[in-house]
């Protein structure tokens, strides 16, 4: 079906689409047509493709053909049964020797789950809004390696599958994303992204828990989730989602760029995609605070000034007074202009070496020859508060875990001073494929599968431009313009959201169920891609919501229109900004 604008759908069509996805009966094209192999592979990701694509590391589906349920294997039997025996009877299928059965439950709508046990820096908890079975096992993926999976299976099932995503290099399930998904009727599977807690030290000699998180503990869940459900329900998914954002970002761009056939939809946020450039530039930052030295990096009491000279600079450059920076690639920030002279107060100025230092933090990184490492930090408010707050006394958590035991497999390792040789090591030796970079996505377009990308620019953990960049490569790679791209592949700056989720702007799109302001397709993300793949209508705009002092409860300030890159967002002359009619895209 070829693509439609979104603004060809009037306001009572898209409720009656947002009416029908509540529904069970779902139209559909059939399962995603994951690839089938009867093992989990210790194959290495190669960068040459075949014209079949990758084979898939995945269960076989010949592991969960004995998952059939106690009560019997007829359709009829399975029928008769309720859905909580149903649930009960997960707990004592045949599973294969790969795949260990930990427990099966019934959640009632309503229950407050706290998970027990959890490594103390995973969150443990959610709000559950749905009747559902949760089954959680333990699948083995090579002879040193294994994956926590759970399944999650809402008794309103409407035949569409979801696989959530990670974040940083943690091992921790998303539970509020798992319970926002089954909330919308999707059979729902997250994992622990093949070890336990926000660290890396599994990693340490053990190539085979790098490629679980590099992808393999996706492929692997997605191909679970999807025999699960179809043995609970009797019958395969219509449709297949995922839906991640940070690491679950560069998941979801992994899925798109080596394994299309898994998703029919992706919904990627914040990608952590450049891994390798990414791990680097984040400990350029300790680096430019230890040579800085106590003098040379702006104190506490000057970051409100910084942040003034900012706004100052920049925030008109979009027509709106409003403290957010609609395109801050358009900022070229010069700190200089804070100096100190004669007579000033501290807190209102700088020095010379605290205005280079801060040329440091925004500037891109390169490495050996010049070579292409990473782009700069986008000047946003808060930024210097952030890299204080997560650089200073020492080395960032995921740079120097990646380095040390996923990288040189050495714990004693000192990364203070990394440089550009050991930028070039982590480019270098990659042999999982962690850092998802190819602009090729001849692939999934090909199949089918349709890719939202979202970046929030306020981010100051993932560069923003990070994501611009990526979205160029795209275009120069498989040469295609920006509308030929649309057909399969959008890419939207959020203004004023931080990573992920919160920050100053209108930042709330669905894209996480506790900042959901609306299910309509104009408003939500994920309901937007559902949209785009089974109405064939594809997003020109993604509207976001402000909440009254960052607080839902209190309900919508006001609204924005984000565009869809490569347009900018500017006020038209003499608007509101809090009029979301006011706003117009521009190239």
């Amino acid at each position: 079906m070829s693509t439609r604008d979104n603004r060809e759908l009037t306001k009572s069509h898209r409720g009656r689409v947002v009416a029908a996805w509540q529904k069970k009966d779902i139209k559909g094209d059939g399962p995603a047509g994951v690839g089938e192999t009867r093992h989990i592979d210790g194959q290495q990701l190669g960068r040459a493709r075949t014209s079949n694509m990758m084979k898939l590391i995945i269960l076989a589906s010949a592991v969960f053909s004995a998952f059939s349920l106690r009560a019997g294997a007829t359709t009829t039997a399975h029928q008769e049964q309720t859905f909580e025996s149903a649930c009960s009877s997960l707990n004592t299928a045949v599973i294969s020797p790969d795949v260990k059965t930990l427990f099966s439950e019934i959640l009632p709508a309503g229950t407050a789950l706290v998970v027990p046990g959890l490594d103390a820096s995973c969150a443990n908890s959610t709000t559950i809004t749905t009747d559902l079975c949760r089954l959680s096992l333990n699948v083995t993926t090579s002879a040193s390696s294994d994956v926590l999976i759970e399944v999650w299976l809402p008794r309103n099932w409407t035949g569409r599958f979801l696989s959530t995503g990670n974040g940083g290099i943690n091992g921790c399930l998303s539970y509020d994303d798992m319970a926002y998904a089954t909330s919308l009727g999707f059979s729902t599977t997250g994992s622990n992204n093949g070890h336990s807690g926000q660290n890396g030290t599994r990693f340490l000699n053990n190539v085979e828990v790098v490629r679980d998180y590099s992808y393999r503990a996706l492929t692997t869940s997605a191909a679970v989730g999807k025999e699960v459900t179809a043995s609970f329900y009797q019958k395969s998914h219509t449709k297949s989602y995922y839906l991640g954002c940070s690491t679950g970002g560069r998941q979801g761009f992994k899925m798109a760029q080596d394994f299309p056939e898994i998703f029919d939809g992706i919904v990627a946020g914040a990608p952590a995609f450049n891994f390798q450039g990414l791990m680097s530039w984040s400990g350029t930052f300790h680096s430019i605070i230890k040579r800085a030295g106590p003098d040379g990096f702006p104190p506490a009491s000057t970051w409100a000034a910084v942040d003034a000279e900012l706004l100052a600079q920049c925030d008109h450059l979009d027509g709106a007074i409003d403290g957010i920076l609609e395109d801050p690639s358009m900022c070229n920030f010069r700190p200089e202009a804070l100096i100190c002279q004669n007579g000033q107060a501290n807190s209102t100025c700088i020095t010379g070496k605290q205005a280079a230092t801060i040329r440091q933090f925004l500037s891109p990184v390169y490495g050996v020859n010049g070579s292409f490492v990473y782009p700069r930090l986008e000047p946003v408010p808060g930024f210097l508060a952030f890299i204080s707050s997560s650089y200073s006394a020492k080395q960032f958590l995921y740079t120097d875990h990646w380095f040390k035991y996923a990288l040189y497999n050495d714990p004693n390792l000192n990364t203070t001073f990394l440089g550009p040789e050991n930028w070039q090591y982590a480019f270098e030796n990659d042999p999982t494929g962690a850092r998802t970079w190819s602009g090729n996505l001849t692939q999934m377009a090909a199949r089918g599968t349709k890719l939202l990308h979202y970046h929030g620019l306020q981010d100051t953990l993932i560069s923003s431009a990070s994501s611009n960049t990526y979205y160029n490569l795209a275009s120069r790679t498989m040469s295609l313009s920006s509308s030929d791209l649309d057909d399969f592949y959008r890419y939207f700056r959020i203004s004023g959201m931080g990573h992920c989720t919160g920050g100053l702007g209108a930042s709330a799109i669905g894209n996480r169920g506790p900042n959901a302001a609306s299910l309509d397709p104009a408003e939500n993300v994920l309901t937007a891609m559902m949209q785009w793949v089974e109405e064939g209508v594809a997003p020109n705009a993604v509207i976001g919501s402000r909440f009254q002092n960052g607080t839902k409860a209190l309900g919508v300030e006001y609204t924005r229109s984000h565009c869809k890159f490569p347009l900018r967002n500017v006020l038209k002359p003499g608007g509101n900004y809090t009029n979301q009619g006011d706003w117009q895209c521009v190239l």
